[in-house]
């Protein structure tokens, strides 16, 4: 599992004008189970997701393609973890060690 934290570099007006683009691209992950939560940080100076995949590769070549990096208005900070304990609703996410 992975948490992706996105920092704006770019001023709120500037990621605003990309907002659009970027919900479209999460809707996508959702529906594809990518994705399990976002959204934006307080204050308002990025956001996060937490997301699935096989691999940190994976998850590299999915946020370079957020519009929001495309048009360079934000940087991620990717994390990864195992998800070995979660809240009920998340279990079919939970991991065992390796």
């Amino acid at each position: 599992m992975f948490v992706l934290e996105l920092t704006y570099t770019a001023p709120v007006s500037a990621v605003d004008k990309e907002l659009e683009a970027h919900v479209a691209w999460l809707d996508e992950l959702y529906a594809r189970g990518v994705v399990i939560a976002s959204g934006r940080k307080n204050p308002r100076d990025g956001g996060v997701l937490i997301a699935v995949a096989d691999d940190r590769a994976a998850i590299e070549k999915i946020a370079a393609s957020d519009p929001f990096v495309l048009a360079e208005v934000c940087e991620y900070r990717i994390t990864e973890f195992i998800a070995t304990k979660t809240a009920p609703a998340l279990a079919p996410y939970r991991q065992v060690l390796p």
